[in-house]
């Protein structure tokens, strides 16, 4: 079994200190999950795949690396600006050498999937913090498709070997929790199979695939189930046939300079070309039921999705109960929805949050020791967060758990409480929003 040898960088801490209002207009970088898709989709149909505003994050470029590594022929032009040429279906090449993705827990998922409906093996390995998130959920549907795990580390984690299937089993799968990872993996395993694959939800997650297997000329219908839920259908073997794809801003990353709008007094920004997807919006609805000054301009679609400009303001935030439905709606928001309740009037109670304690770090247990050391109060109940806030004394130094999410959350934290707030490293932030510090200063904010 290769290992992948990963060389962190060392620690590079970082505070954040109080800052002058916020103003001016950003487009934060590329949606993560688009992008991602983008370059799979792109490997997998025929012709050239023009891509603009992709994520040129380590993530996303360890999934343009695999990409490669199956048969794509990927170039960049420009910042942002690629293009691919596909293998095409059923045509991928078999990898001399381990698909390493690095920290991209999404690029390692789909790419299970894409892997074990092509009669190909691949081992997969990924750093430290990858290794230890779990893969099973992901991998026992793909055996219900006729893929085989033949080497794999403990509780089924990477690195691992999977050995695909030339004629993937057409399957009806009820995913177990909501999951469009989970999801995603069975629909790029069942687009080579020569039946229809199912996918049912309790709860509706992330669409994206199902948008994009649409736009790149699949037969996806998506239809309600249940009171929450989806059932969603797909035709094996289509055609799929290279597309432009026009990536929106990514909404998790927007929703930095977001709240930091929102709690640092005086300010006003705009925030352009922001994804609005529902099933992305759960933040938004949030912070608005929180009495944030927050509206939608120009609003438009591209690439399949639907888009607007944001514009934020400070706001007098209050405290709200968050229901446990939203939970997949705004998972990857909770770190920066908990900075933004520190400084809300009253009690903000998150419901259900069971699924943080599978992320890059448990990041339940990493977003309550740092909101105390910066004497938030706040505790854990079961699986909800309940934060009290008000006033955010800062002061303290918080463990980023190699947890980019963490790392940004504390630094916006720093940004209007009354002492600096310092991240024990800022490495990481790379892996999703490279160009996050100056970003952030261009709007005024302070960094040292």
């Amino acid at each position: 079994m290769p290992h992948a040898a990963h060389a962190h960088a060392p620690a590079a801490p970082l505070s954040a200190h109080r800052s002058g209002p916020l103003s001016g207009r950003v487009r934060p970088p590329g949606d993560k999950s688009v992008s991602h898709r983008a370059l799979i989709f792109g490997l997998l149909a025929i012709g050239e795949t023009k891509i603009e505003g992709l994520l040129e994050g380590e993530d996303v470029l360890r999934t343009a690396q695999a990409c490669r590594q199956l048969g794509a022929k990927i170039l960049r032009h420009a910042e942002g600006r690629w293009s691919v040429w596909g293998a095409g279906l059923g045509s991928l090449l078999q990898p001399t050498e381990t698909l390493d993705f690095g920290n991209a827990g999404t690029g390692s998922r789909l790419m299970m999937g894409v892997v074990a409906g092509h009669p190909i093996v691949a081992c997969f390995d990924g750093d430290a913090s990858l290794r230890k998130r779990p893969m099973k959920r992901i991998l026992d549907p793909l055996a219900l498709q006729g893929a085989q795990v033949l080497e794999q580390a403990e509780g089924g984690r990477l690195p691992l070997v999977l050995q695909g299937s030339s004629e993937p089993l057409p399957v009806e799968y009820k995913t177990p929790v909501a999951s469009a990872q989970i999801k995603s993996a069975v629909l790029l395993c069942g687009l080579n199979s020569p039946g229809r694959t199912t996918v049912i939800e309790a709860e509706a997650s992330r669409d994206h695939t199902e948008k994009m297997l649409a736009h790149f000329g699949a037969k996806v219908v998506s239809a309600p189930h249940g009171p929450h839920g989806r059932k969603i259908t797909l035709e094996g073997r289509p055609e799929m046939t290279a597309r432009e794809v026009r990536v929106p801003a990514d909404p998790s990353s927007a929703a930095f300079p977001l709240v930091a709008a929102l709690i640092v007094e005086g300010s006003d920004i705009v925030i352009e070309g922001v994804m609005t997807n529902p099933l992305r919006s759960g933040l938004l609805t949030t912070l608005q039921e929180m009495d944030a000054d927050v509206a939608f301009e120009n609003r438009r679609e591209e690439g399949g999705e639907e888009v607007a400009d944001i514009r934020a303001r400070f706001s007098r935030l209050t405290g709200v109960d968050v229901p446990a439905a939203r939970a997949p709606s705004m998972i990857d928001e909770y770190p920066i929805l908990a900075v933004a309740a520190s400084f809300a009037l009253g009690e903000t109670r998150m419901r259900g949050l069971s699924e943080l304690r599978v992320k890059e770090s448990d990041r339940l247990e990493a977003v309550a020791a740092g909101l105390k050391a910066n004497g938030v109060d706040c505790e854990i109940v079961d699986d909800d967060l309940i934060v009290r806030g008000g006033r955010v004394a800062g002061g303290g130094m918080v463990e980023t758990h190699l947890d980019h999410r963490i790392a940004m959350s504390f630094l916006v934290m720093g940004l209007a409480a009354e002492k600096k707030v310092t991240v024990d490293d800022e490495t990481m932030i790379a892996t999703s929003f490279p160009a996050f510090r100056p970003l952030m200063e261009r709007l005024g904010a302070r960094f040292s």
